[in-house]
This record gives C-alpha cells, sequence and structure tokens, in this order.
C-alpha cells in the first residue's frame, strides 16, 4: 500500500512539473509574440507619427518659406511702384534772366505747387556760358538760349542737342537819350554799351552795323541787363542796346531815356525775309531718347505758360517781380506785351531758325559754332 502511493505522488509530481513546463513556454511563446506584434505596432504606429509630424513641419516651413518668398517679391515690386511714383524723373531747366524766363513763370509756379504734371527743377542764369556749360556737362536737360548758341551746342556737342521750339522773337532795342540817334546808320563814330558778348545781341548788332556800311561804332560790353539800365539812369546820353523788359525798365527810371528805334525793324529791312529770333528752347539728345514722354510734356506745358504770360499779364507780371527778373511788377506789366514771348515748334520754328542761322553763319561762322547744324537738330521724334 505504502508503494503504492509513493508511486502515485511521483506520477503526480512529474504530471505537475511537466505541465508547468508547457505553461511556461506557452506564456513565453505568447508573451514574446504579443511583445513582438505590440513592438512593431507601436513602433509603426510611433514612425507614422513621427514621419507625418516631420513631413508636416517640413511642409509648413516650405509654405512659410514660400509665402515669405512671395511676401518679399510683393514687397519688393510695391516699394518698386512706389519708388517710381514717389521719385518720377526731374527735369533740370536752365534759363535765362530776361524774356526767355518771363514765358516760364507760370510753369515754374505750377511746379512749385506742385500743380504741373511734369517734374521740374528751374536753375536761372545771368550768362549764356552758364548754361552752355551746365548743358555741355550733363548737368542740364533742357536749356533756354540765345538762338545761336543753340548752334553753339549743336556743334560743340557733335549733334548732341535738339531744338524743341523758338521761346523769344525779336526784343532788342536802342535806348538813349542822344536825339542824333534814329537808326543803325546814325551809330557811326559813336560808343555803344550792350549785353550778351558772344551771344545774339552781339552778332544781331555786327550783322545790322556791316549791312548799313557802319564800321566805326565802338561796342562796350556789359555782364548785364540791369548794369546797363543804372548807367542810362544816371546818364541819358549813353547809348545802349538793351532787350526787352529792361528796355521799360531804364525808361521808366529815366524820363530822358526813350527806345529810339527796334533791332528787328531793322533786320526786317536788309535780311531778306528771314525773322529776328532771340532765344530757343533745346534739350540734350541722350535726354530726349531716355525720357521722351517727359519731354513732350515739357513742351506742352511751356506752350500753355507762354500763352498765360501774353493771356494773364497782371498775374504773369507779379510772378516775374517774385522771381526776381524784374523788380517792380507794374513795370514787368509795361514790358511783357513787348517782349514777343512765343512758343513756336515744328516745321515753323525750324525753318524760322534756319534762316536766322544762315544769315548769321553768311556774316561770321563762328558766331553759330564754325557751321550749320544738320538736320538732325531740327528732329526730335
Amino acid at each position: 500500500m505504502k508503494k503504492f502511493a509513493s508511486v502515485l505522488c511521483i506520477i503526480t509530481l512529474c504530471a505537475t512539473v511537466f505541465t508547468g513546463c508547457n505553461k511556461e513556454e506557452v506564456q513565453s511563446g505568447d508573451t514574446q509574440e504579443i511583445q513582438s506584434g505590440d513592438t512593431q505596432e507601436v513602433q509603426s504606429e510611433d514612425a507614422q507619427e513621427v514621419q507625418s509630424e516631420d513631413t508636416q513641419e517640413i511642409q509648413s516651413a516650405d509654405i512659410t518659406e514660400n509665402t515669405e518668398a512671395s511676401e518679399e517679391q510683393l514687397s519688393d515690386e510695391a516699394n518698386s511702384e512706389n519708388t517710381d511714383s514717389a521719385n518720377p524723373t526731374v527735369v533740370r531747366i536752365g534759363s535765362l534772366k530776361g524774356p526767355t524766363t518771363m514765358g516760364l513763370v507760370n510753369l515754374m509756379k505750377d511746379s512749385e505747387n506742385e500743380e504741373s504734371v511734369g517734374n521740374y527743377q528751374f536753375d536761372m542764369k545771368t550768362q549764356p556760358d552758364e548754361i552752355m556749360a551746365g548743358l555741355v556737362a550733363g548737368d542740364i536737360d533742357i536749356a533756354l538760349v540765345p538762338a545761336n548758341m543753340a548752334s553753339v551746342l549743336y556743334n560743340k556737342t557733335e549733334g548732341g542737342v535738339r531744338l524743341l521750339d523758338i521761346n523769344t522773337l525779336g526784343v532788342l532795342y536802342c535806348v538813349t537819350g542822344d536825339d542824333s540817334v534814329k537808326s543803325v546808320k546814325d551809330l557811326a563814330g559813336k560808343t555803344v554799351i550792350s549785353t550778351g558778348q558772344g551771344a545774339s545781341p552781339e552778332y544781331v548788332l555786327r550783322y545790322l552795323l556791316d549791312k548799313n556800311g557802319v564800321n566805326d561804332c565802338n561796342i562796350e560790353f556789359k555782364s548785364e541787363a540791369t548794369e546797363i539800365a543804372a548807367i542810362l539812369q544816371e546818364d541819358a546820353t549813353k547809348i545802349a542796346i538793351l532787350p526787352q523788359p529792361f528796355v521799360t525798365v531804364a525808361t521808366t527810371k529815366n524820363e530822358n531815356v526813350s527806345a529810339v528805334f527796334d533791332l528787328t525793324d531793322e533786320w526786317d529791312a536788309v535780311s531778306n525775309g528771314s525773322k529776328l529770333i532771340t532765344g530757343v528752347t533745346v534739350v540734350r539728345k541722350d535726354f530726349l531718347n531716355e525720357h521722351p514722354d517727359e519731354v513732350k510734356t515739357f513742351i506742352d506745358e511751356h506752350e500753355k505758360s507762354t500763352e498765360k504770360a501774353t493771356s494773364d499779364v497782371e498775374g504773369t507780371a507779379n510772378l516775374v517781380a517774385e522771381y526776381g527778373i524784374i523788380e517792380k511788377a507794374p513795370i514787368a506789366a509795361k514790358a511783357i506785351p513787348e517782349c514777343n514771348i512765343v512758343c513756336i515748334t515744328g516745321d515753323v520754328a525750324n525753318t524760322a531758325l534756319s534762316g536766322y542761322l544762315q544769315v548769321l553763319y553768311d556774316q561770321e561762322p563762328k558766331s553759330i559754332g564754325g557751321a550749320m547744324p544738320g538736320d538732325d537738330f531740327y528732329t526730335i521724334d
């Protein structure tokens, strides 16, 4: 009996051990499988999540970068547009103190009040050579100069300027209190004071003296017309060649002084139909090529300014005084109708100027720079 119990115990013990081993194996296998499955699944989910987050982050960075680039591009374009709008081309204009600038004063005031279409910078000089130097150096874009100087500039710059318009016709007068002087012929043996050495006044006077056979007239040049007006105020016996408006200034300040003859009449008597021209407007060729619209705008506004100078004499006279061309507006108002302020363009201007220059060239080639301007001088297309 004891032996049987011992055998039974051994058998039970073995079964228990065997069962326990199988349970551990199953648990181990299940655990590994579960752990492996869970780990792979978790790892896969983590990887997908990480990849998804990375992708989103990269895509977000790309979008941000592209947006910033787009905004930067739009900003640059906007800034460029604003810059162009805020800083339009400035047209630098040089003119002489006298009738040519008198035709500009209405445009000058519009520009000052920011009411002009174009954007302008005006510089008024007292000497023609100052205007010439500025134009040659490229510091002036458009210049209102004595008619003969336009040709001088063309030759000096080897065709670097173009004619825009005629701005002033004849404005030269002989002014004196000497009763013996009635015409150019009466200047024989006398001394005449004048402005414009090397410019239209000198060459016109010399041409008229020559045509009238006067070869013993002495010419003394002064730098400014105001200086001559002051001389006539002190001594009415002096003889002077003056342009308007300084003729009116001189005769107003001394009642014994008067305009005894008009050089335009004297010119017409001997020049075979050509016109006496005092001032013209020219533009640098390079500026014209680069800014044709701005040049066209200037011509349009210059024409309107000259028209207003003759239609609104009182208003223009006030501006002439304001800009220091003539000291007092009432004197300017008397002078403006005598100043022959115009704005002649196109074929009419071309024909008139070429005829005038031909007369000067025949008299003295150096007066227009040694040669007649080429056909391109008259072309602004």
